[in-house]
């Protein structure tokens, strides 16, 4: 698993005049094994912070160091985007999925890239695409999906390369509020099965909390930590997202949100 410890992290776009801050003096330790969502106003710099964990971007000032070892402690930095010899997967809000392949080789695709042997390639997609309850559906091309199983596929591709740090970047926002939910609990069961150091950005407040541990809530851009909270360790069922225990932490959240942006009017 992978730890992060981000450190006065700042991310302007453009120079002078016309630079844009996005991003402002961010200091988060995220632990390995564990499961964090972000959270904040539309724009906010969440994704971008996102981005920067992944390393498909760098700060503008600040560090992210990436630590690959066991939920205990972690051990052997990197600043690369590969952890340590470890592997980084995303989840983006669209699938993404190749309409002229079946959802096998969809999810493969990250293995055969890597130069992963055919066998073994459709071996670990078979096993991530069983993870996600679509092993019935490897044969299919994508149009042959509804739209949550899209998303499950993506899922699955993002899985196929047994992350140690799995980024999510609101996979599930596009969804009806039914298949969303199923899909939250199947999120929660694999990251609890698995245990992979998971980071979401998300919109949904009760999202963040049915799905994290911790719920770190942004202000208006530049994103800045305005509250960081931990969530109960209560069982995650379909009773939970009504539940007194979560529901106090969402309004929370939604206390600390709203006071940034109000702050932000000013």
């Amino acid at each position: 698993m992978v730890s992060l410890e981000i450190a006065g992290v700042s991310r302007t776009f453009g120079e002078g005049g016309a630079a844009v801050p996005a991003v402002a003096g961010v200091d988060l330790s995220i632990a390995a094994g564990s499961f964090t969502a972000l959270a904040g106003p539309s724009g906010c710099g969440k994704t971008t912070l996102l981005r920067l964990m992944g390393g498909l971007d760098r700060p503008t000032r600040g560090t992210i160091a990436r630590r690959r070892g066991s939920a205990a402690g972690a051990a052997g930095a990197d600043a690369g985007g590969d952890a340590g010899g470890g592997t980084i997967s995303f989840c983006f809000q669209e699938p993404r999925l190749l309409a002229w392949r079946t959802l096998a080789e969809n999810v493969a695709l990250p293995l055969e890239l890597a130069g992963v042997g055919r066998d073994e390639r459709l071996g670990r997609a078979a096993e991530a695409l069983a993870l996600v309850r679509l092993a019935d559906a490897h044969a299919r091309f994508p149009h042959q999906l509804s739209g949550g199983m899209r998303m499950r596929a993506s899922l699955a591709r993002a899985l196929v390369s047994r992350p140690q740090l799995l980024l999510l970047d609101e996979p599930f926002g596009a969804l009806d509020e039914v298949t969303r939910h199923e899909l939250d609990a199947e999120l929660r069961a694999l990251w609890e099965r698995e245990r992979f150091t998971a980071v979401l950005v998300t919109h949904s407040l009760p999202e963040a909390v049915y799905l994290a541990e911790r719920v770190v809530v942004f202000s208006p851009r530049p994103a800045r930590v305005v509250a960081d909270l931990a969530t109960p360790a209560t069982v995650r069922d379909a009773a939970a997202w009504t539940s007194d225990a979560l529901g106090a932490c969402v309004r929370a959240a939604s206390m600390a949100l709203l006071a940034a942006i109000e702050e932000a009017r000013r």
